[in-house]
């Protein structure tokens, strides 16, 4: 593992941790007693032994699939200490092709979730002001004002992401170490008034509450339960931001205050279960009404601010995952800014102004949090049975612990389905909206990943040195007119024998370019922050340069710039000549002109392609330039630009067919 993620504890990375990586799973204890009591009828249709085993299946629900699952053993399997799906899929990505099915199906489920999460948390939170009578009258009858609020809240939490996730961290981090403390002291006062509650940390009770007639939902009761982990993938998928050590240190007193306050709203609905006034109250919430009444408008706003903070969790978690899934060749490049000295600390602009207008889109469409909450959860199930998956792989193909890699997909793989069955229930009442949502984003990358084999298949790579004479003959030919001193060609190839046919096709056969200078540049990102390096290979010659540049992941990627500075140290090393510039603002250069030649692939008729294959790469072009060009990227806007279109395939079967002369 990089050094840069062994971080010893400090107090500070502490908060960042407890900041941005626990609020999905902090704030469960708001909704799951809650809705636990609703889906066996209410506060009045319940008994000892179902709280009990209701608070069984949650104390052990967080342990398995949290605890054990994710931090014990998820958590190990890091790449260079980046987590999350994508993460472990590119660990066993060579032990069979299948495996990328179920790392793009859980990539995209929990890229969907990530897009409701903020809008589910954020909707529930204001509507949470109603419990306080001046904010009550305040937001009126209608949700106009509470869609108005909660959209105005999410773009402020989608415009703070460009700070980055450590300074966000920090201001995050004490309102979460507050909340977290109040869970606890507020659950271990109800646990003192009847400690019979603690007798749910026996397993047993959970086993019985699901085969128990007083168990009106039956083995649907998991899908309320399953709430109390929804945060657990985000967990393995922020890893990258705050580091494994931190996690480690940070998740035991997380965990032992989510407990101690589920205990307490156990011990409190057995306490006021007889209470005829409480049958009667709508939408009852134990976390509430537990507390009391001069402390409760002070939850509200703690649990209000803790809400919106829960959604931190998924929208970075989404830039890791986003940030993977264009290195593996499953999304678009798009442009990634690194506002830290840290790699996995990072912001992808494309992806937050997504997530922003679809959170926004599923608030004007619902409206309401409970309408949302019935669409909550279902998309993590997927993810989880396909990390479940993807992590038997990892424990028996590469870490080669065959037990432990059967003991993981039996035990975690059935509880898993378990719950993905009883979430099926929400389907129809909102559950359809996460399930389109995966459906679109696993097509983007199936496109995306199908096309880029496509275009592997279909390219061809030519042996630069075989070249060299025809290059250095157009180099010396005074018959075709200098183009410009520097012709500069972008490639992704960092192999200095090798380029691609179609640029050598540019240059020699499509309009013969002739050049003082011919550079082929490839660039590499590095996993430190600050270095600038290169290395040339000139192939003998003082006119064809082979150029990898080599730049840590916060420098920008003006090639323009770099190349310039390139000329100069080469010039003065000898391997180049002086480059005659007579006019310029600037006065007389050594240094000539430039022109950056960009290639760009299309799919013509008439091809021995298939028309599903010919679908997907023009879908995939189409999404290219929708997310942005090399242009952009390398920072050649204000270059000297030459843009050719070549197609990827230069003909079908009958094209190669010889036509015949006819008299």
């Amino acid at each position: 593992m990089n050094t840069q993620h062994k971080q010893r504890f400090r107090f500070s990375l502490f908060l960042v941790t407890i900041g941005i990586v626990y609020g999905d799973i902090g704030t469960s204890p708001m909704y799951v007693m809650k809705s636990i009591l609703e889906g066996n009828g209410g506060i009045a249709h319940v008994d000892e032994s179902f709280i009990i085993g209701s608070l069984s299946l949650v104390i052990w629900t967080i342990t398995l699939l949290t605890t054990f699952k994710y931090v014990f053993i998820a958590m190990k399997a890091d790449n260079h200490g980046e987590g999350g799906i994508f993460s472990l899929y590119s660990l066993v990505k060579n032990c069979g092709k299948w495996l990328i099915f179920p790392a793009m199906l859980g990539g995209a489920a929990l890229l969907a979730d990530g897009v409701l999460t903020p809008a589910v948390t954020v909707t529930t939170a204001v509507e949470g002001l109603r419990s306080i009578e001046a904010m009550d009258r305040f937001l009126g009858s209608g949700q106009s004002t509470v869609v108005l609020i909660t959209l105005l809240i999410i773009s402020l939490l989608f415009l703070a992401q460009r700070a980055g996730t450590s300074k966000i961290g920090k201001a995050f981090g004490p309102v979460m170490l507050i909340w977290f403390s109040f869970l606890g002291l507020t659950g271990l006062l109800k646990i003192f008034a009847l400690p019979a509650v603690l007798r749910a940390f026996n397993p047993l009770y959970a086993v019985q509450v699901l085969l128990s007639p007083n168990n009106k939902a039956g083995f649907m009761i998991l899908g309320s339960v399953f709430l109390a982990t929804t945060g657990a993938e985000a967990l393995y998928s922020d890893m990258g931001h705050v580091g494994r050590e931190n996690i480690y240190f940070s998740w035991p007193l997380v965990k032992l205050c989510l407990i101690l306050n589920y205990l307490g709203q156990g011990a409190w609905i057995l306490l006021s279960r007889a209470d005829a006034s409480l049958a009667a109250v709508e939408d009852l919430n134990p976390f509430f009404l537990m507390l009391p009444e001069m402390l409760r408008p002070f939850a509200v706003l703690l649990g209000a601010a803790a809400a919106i903070i829960a959604s931190q969790a998924l929208i970075t978690g989404s830039y890791t995952l986003v940030s993977e899934a264009i290195l593996l060749d499953l999304l678009p490049h798009l442009e990634i800014r690194y506002p830290a000295d840290t790699k996995g600390q990072l912001y992808i602009p494309k992806v937050n102004n997504i997530l922003w207008i679809g959170c926004c889109l599923v608030v004007l469409y619902f409206r309401s949090g409970a309408r949302m909450e019935s669409a909550y959860g279902l998309a993590i199930t997927v993810t989880m049975l396909m990390t479940t998956a993807l992590l038997s792989v990892y424990l028996m193909q590469v870490r080669k612990k065959r037990v432990l890699a059967v003991l993981v997909l039996a035990v975690f793989a059935s509880i898993e389905a378990v719950f993905f069955l009883s979430s099926l229930g929400k389907f129809m009442h909102g559950g359809y909206v996460t399930v389109v949502l995966t459906l679109l984003l696993l097509f983007l990358m199936i496109v995306w990943h199908r096309g880029t084999r496509l275009e592997h298949q279909y390219s061809t790579r030519l042996k630069l040195r075989d070249y060299l004479s025809n290059l250095e003959k157009l180099n010396r030919d005074t018959s075709i007119p200098m183009l410009c001193n520097n012709l500069v060609y972008l490639g992704s190839n960092s192999d200095s024998e090798f380029v691609d046919r179609d640029i050598l096709y540019s240059i020699l056969d499509k309009d013969p370019k002739r050049a003082q200078a011919y550079w082929f540049v490839s660039v590499n990102v590095l996993n430190e922050p600050d270095t600038l390096n290169y290395r040339v290979d000139t192939f003998g010659t003082d006119h064809i340069f082979r150029v990898s540049l080599d730049l840590g992941f916060k420098c920008s990627p003006r090639v323009n710039v770099y190349l310039r500075q390139i000329v100069q140290d080469l010039q003065q090393s000898g391997e180049l000549p002086p480059q005659d510039k007579k006019y310029s603002i600037y006065g007389p250069s050594t240094v000539g002109t430039f022109k950056f030649c960009m290639i760009r692939k299309s799919v013509t008729p008439k091809t021995e392609l298939s028309a599903l294959d010919e679908f997907i790469l023009n879908t995939k072009y189409l999404i290219r330039r929708m997310a942005g060009s090399k242009v952009q990227w390398y920072g050649l806007d204000t270059s000297s630009l030459i843009v050719e279109t070549v197609p990827l395939i230069t003909g079908g079967g009958s094209a190669t067919k010889r036509i015949q002369r006819v008299k």
